[in-house]
This record gives C-alpha cells, structure tokens and sequence, in this order.
C-alpha cells in the first residue's frame, strides 16, 4: 500500500493544476500560419475560457502582418519542442474582460517558457513579453517585462496614479537573462481587497523577489497581449519584446507553494531536462 502512494502522489507532481485556469499557451498546439511559418492564430488550449485565440494586429503598422511572430520547431535545448520567436511583434486576444479580474481582488498565477534576444530601441527599459495594461487612462492591468539589457521584472498597476513605477505601480526585478537561453518564469499575485504580495520566480519555486501592491477593486484592465504589454495599437511594436515563448500559462488564482512547485517541475521535466 506504501508504494503505491507513492507511485501516485509521484505522478500528482507532475501534473499541471487545472482549477482556475484560463490560459494555456502551447507552441506545439493551435498555431495558424501563413506563408515561411509567419504565425496569425495562437488558440488557447483551455477549451472552457472565453478567451480562445490570441491573433495578428494589424492595426497601427505600416507593412501590413509586419507584427506577425515566427515558429521556430524541434528546439533541441527544448527537448525537440518548438516556440514562438517575436520580434517588436504582438498576438492579441480580442476578448475584453476574461483577464481584468487578476488585478482586481482575485489574485492570479502566470507562468511563462521563454528565451530572450538581445532588445531594440524602443521605450526605454520596457520590451513586454505579455500583459493587459489598458490604452490610455493610468494604463491600469499587469505586464512581464525586460529592461533593454534584458534584466526581468514584471508588475502590476491599479490605475490610481499614473506614475510609471511608485506604489500604485509596483515591480518585482530578477536577474538579467542570458540571450538565447530558455528560462521557466513565473509570477504570483495573492488575492484580497488591500495590500497584497507580488512574488516572482525564475527556475525556481522560491521567489528572487517581492512587491507590494495596492488592490482596486474598481480597476478597469484591457485585452491581453503576448509579445507586448497592451494592445497598442497606436505604436504597434515600440514596447514589444524580442524573444521567444515555448509556452505560456495563467490562473486566476494564486497557486499555493505545493501546486506551483509541481507545475514548475512538471514543465522543467517536459522542457528542459536532457
């Protein structure tokens, strides 16, 4: 009887939690592509979410699919799985409301396969692999991001002020990333309706760091973007990231310590153990 739950809280432990989550993000699953592997389409893998698809938006360039990202297959530090490479490029899920309530008292989740390149000019300090800021306004949501030497940090804003960092608009650093080297990232928002705890992590279930973070429970987020902050349509590009994401994940709900380090063990043993 020992051994055999053993053998099943083992296989618990590789296993990804499925409650509360709303996103999943796989490059070897839902990609559409045009022509030389060009990517417009990128289905989510929960069936249950509103949010369905992440898509091109072209709206704001001037070389029409100029914002379209690339598949890159058989990664061999990926275990012969693939990825998406941006470039200053963006996929947008159209779906307005399905990500608001992860700043706004719920708290949330999100973990993210990703490689960086080495960033163009664009907003200082600001190259975006993901986030749901809003367009105009305080800009309020969440967004994971690079600083221009390819430092990690992501943060959150309530849309109280319009300070790009200050304690309405707080971040959590890591380190500064290797190019061309695929990193599991993660970040963890608690819930509550006061202050709560930002915590990020990088290979790891203990956090590198820690934020405060104001709760308005009145906060307005937009659509969430991959590749950039927003759906930024008036400078397409400009706070983009150049990198690549194998895979991408969000619940709306912080994971406890437990679940998170399964998830993160799971993904580590699929991805990057030889």
């Amino acid at each position: 009887m020992k051994f055999i739950l053993f053998t099943l809280t083992l296989a618990s432990a590789q296993e990804l939690p499925t409650t509360a989550l709303i996103l999943d993000l796989d490059a070897a699953k839902g990609v559409t592509r045009q022509e030389e592997n060009k990517v417009i389409a990128w289905k989510n893998q929960v069936a249950t979410s509103p949010a369905k698809e992440f898509v091109l938006q072209d709206k704001g360039r001037k070389e029409p699919g100029s914002g379209r990202p690339s598949l890159r297959q058989n990664i061999v530090a990926l275990n012969n799985h693939p990825s998406l490479v941006f470039r200053q490029q963006e996929l947008v899920c159209v779906d307005e409301d399905t990500f608001d309530s992860l700043t706004t008292g719920k708290g949330h989740t999100w973990l993210a396969l990703i490689a960086v390149h080495e960033q163009r000019l664009g907003l200082k300090d600001v190259n975006s692999f993901f986030g749901n800021l809003r367009n105009g306004g305080k800009y309020e949501g969440v967004w994971g991001c690079l600083n221009d030497d390819n430092t990690l940090w992501w943060g959150t804003r309530n849309g109280q002020t319009f300070g790009r960092f200050d304690p309405n608009n707080p971040k959590a650093v890591g380190p500064k990333l290797e190019s061309n080297k695929f990193y599991l990232i993660a970040g963890r928002m608690a819930a509550g309706k006061g202050t709560v705890k930002l915590e990020l992590f990088v290979n790891d279930s203990k956090p590198v760091d820690t934020a405060d973070f104001p709760v308005n429970p009145k906060a307005n987020p937009s659509r969430m973007a991959v590749g950039q902050e927003r759906d930024a349509i008036e400078h397409p590009g400009h706070e983009s990231f150049d990198g690549e994401i194998a895979r991408f994940l969000i619940w709306d709900r912080p994971l406890v310590d437990a679940e998170l380090q399964n998830a993160m063990s799971a993904l580590q043993k699929k991805y990057l153990t030889p």
